[in-house]
């Protein structure tokens, strides 16, 4: 069994900005976790199903296009589909404060907005999801 948690990066929809997700991933492997880098342009059935095949603790999204609600919601359509709600959903990027709450009422556990560093989002992995048991 592994001990440590385990994230997916992605970058789903057509936008291709992928520096702040390439940024978080290094952040979180640096601190300790395994992750996974989906590389630009995933659909939300491709990330589910390497969500669901590397065993993923967590996905964290990067969404710059404006389609968050859209892949947000359906990243977690189909987590519920797989029987793997279990799997934390958060993200980042360009969202607007008022699809914040609404993302939290579908099940994101959590957005992080321009500015937020790094540590910050570290430290929130570590504290929000369960590490593996060794």
């Amino acid at each position: 069994m592994r001990a440590r948690i385990r994230v997916v990066v992605a970058k789903p929809g057509l936008d291709g900005h992928d520096r702040g997700a390439k940024v978080v991933a290094r952040a979180l492997r640096d601190a300790g976790m395994e992750v996974v880098y989906t590389g630009l342009h995933q659909t939300p059935e491709q990330i589910v199903e390497t969500a669901v095949q590397e065993d993923a603790d967590a996905i964290g999204l990067s969404v710059l296009s404006g389609a968050h609600m859209t892949l947000f919601r359906r990243v977690l359509e189909l987590l519920a589909e797989r029987d793997a709600a279990d799997i934390v959903v958060f993200g980042g990027g360009i969202i607007p404060d008022g699809d914040i709450a609404e993302l939290a009422s579908l099940g994101v556990a959590r957005i992080f907005t321009p500015g937020a560093t790094t540590a910050s989002i570290v430290e929130w992995v570590r504290a929000n999801v369960a590490t593996p048991v060794a």
